[in-house]
């Protein structure tokens, strides 16, 4: 909101619709009338203005904006999604708060319910709380709230057309890639009320970031195992599929690969099983608690890749179930429901399984789940310094090599090079078929040569 604006809000003094608030000693005031709101009508609370309307401003300090979001997580039923802001009136910071009147009644505030009734905020009384319950609708997800002043103009008109395209390709979605745009998110009910979804901009905004800060990726290779010091950082940004594909892309930077070709065939092999990486990160995207301020973080080691979402699993689910056949409970449904149509998600509850299965057959053991810190996590462990030997061990076995020429290659690991009366004598061979066969291991690229004439050394390429 800019100055503007909320100068002529905070004119307006407070009502039914708007609270002022002096600082956030008064958190438990400012989290009784987010409630009334809640079950009363929209309504807007301004923390750092005196009962007078004065603007005071209030200290913002690191973790200020994620210990409120935080509290509110934690002390409502059903949980509620304002919309926080920081404004600015004369070098004073104004926090802003705006929610938006529930679809499922009553909220409970730690398991009282409160109304707005002109500026004030009472208790809803036990028989009104029957009443409201009896006519609540059903849950509201965030992901199917509207979006703040986004309109049109905010989505990418060729990603909508990309998507449509798969979607017919992978479930015979019956939407013509060509069909106008504001059509095309209807049929995807990503529109609600002529308006833009948190779920729109999420999958297909040009720049999801400036409605929503928290939708990032923060990916670190870090140094060995402990993750003290770090080799890379980025913090990715962008629709939901291509934060998907740009941190797979980072992954691929910092793990193993071999690849190497014989006349015959190719090797080629990843240190991770990539189909199972994508299913971990959509699963982190799709499931995340977008109102947390935090990002996704995934951290590769050396010996493992830890995946990181802001929200705990469901109450009815728990890490264990995720290694069993277990429902799927989707915490952004119409996320979930839109990346099912180009098979980013099967919706059956089974993508943990078959990150499982993914993993056994490529010999890797079966990955952690687990809540931590107000989220969810997932490690995935590496094959450590067993890839590099298999590595090896693959490369010269398909190669076209004789059992000499093997035993030069171990008697380099063992030495750090091989001249040519050296291949002579552990082979018992001539002169003339150790040069043959040393020259052979060279133009093969197996070995590289050191120095010329008599002194010529043969080192592992």
């Amino acid at each position: 909101m800019n100055t503007k604006n909320l100068i002529g809000l905070i004119k307006k003094g407070e009502s039914q619709t708007l609270e002022f608030k002096k600082s956030f000693a008064e958190t438990d005031e400012i989290l009784e009338t987010i409630c009334a709101f809640a079950n009363t009508n929209d309504g807007t609370t301004l923390v750092g203005i005196s009962d007078e309307g004065n603007p005071i401003g209030v200290t913002i300090g690191k973790d200020t904006l994620e210990k409120i979001s935080q509290r509110i997580r934690e002390g409502f039923d059903p949980v509620v999604f304002p919309y926080i802001d920081v404004g600015e009136i004369d070098g004073k910071k104004i926090v802003i708060i705006e929610v938006a009147e529930a679809q499922e009644k009553p909220v409970l505030f730690r398991h009282v319910a409160y109304k707005r009734v002109g500026k004030t905020s009472p208790k809803i009384s036990a028989g009104e709380v029957r009443k409201i319950s009896k006519n609540s609708g059903e849950k509201v997800y965030w992901d199917e709230g509207i979006c703040r002043d986004a309109t049109l103009k905010d989505i990418d008109e060729e990603k909508v057309r990309w998507f449509l395209r798969k979607a017919k390709y992978e479930r015979n979605f019956d939407v013509d890639p060509k069909t106008p745009v504001k059509e095309a998110l209807e049929r995807l009910k990503l529109l609600k009320r002529e308006k833009l979804t948190n779920a729109a901009i999420l999958l297909f905004g040009k720049n999801p970031q400036k409605f929503f800060l928290q939708a990032k990726i923060r990916c670190a290779r870090f140094k060995g195992v402990d993750g003290l010091d770090y080799i890379d950082m980025k913090v990715l940004e962008g629709t939901i599929p291509e934060m998907r594909e740009n941190t797979i892309k980072f992954i691929m930077q910092h793990t193993k690969h071999g690849v190497f070709f014989d006349e015959n065939r190719r090797y080629d092999k990843w240190e991770y099983p990539f189909r199972a990486l994508e299913e971990l990160l959509i699963n982190a995207l799709a499931h995340r608690e977008y109102e947390s301020t935090s990002d996704i973080q995934v951290s590769v080691y050396d010996d493992r890749i830890e995946i990181w979402n802001p929200g705990e699993l469901p109450e009815s689910l728990t890490p264990d179930d995720l290694k069993k056949k277990h429902k799927s409970i989707p915490r952004n449904r119409l996320i979930a429901g839109t990346l099912f149509l180009i098979k980013y998600i099967e919706q059956w509850g089974k993508g943990t399984n078959r990150v499982i299965k993914e993993l056994s057959e490529h010999k890797l053991s079966e990955p952690a789940f687990q809540n931590l810190s107000g989220g969810f996590e997932v490690i995935v462990y590496g094959p450590g310094r067993a890839f590099e030997e298999e590595i090896e061990k693959e490369k010269f076995h398909i190669l076209d090599i004789n059992k000499r020429q093997k035993n030069a290659i171990r008697y380099i690991k063992q030495n750090g090079n091989i001249t040519t009366r050296e291949y002579m004598g552990i082979n018992n061979v001539s002169d003339k078929t150790a040069y043959i066969e040393l020259n052979d291991l060279f133009v093969k690229k197996i070995f590289d040569r050191v120095g010329v004439g008599r002194i010529t050394k043969y080192v592992i390429k």
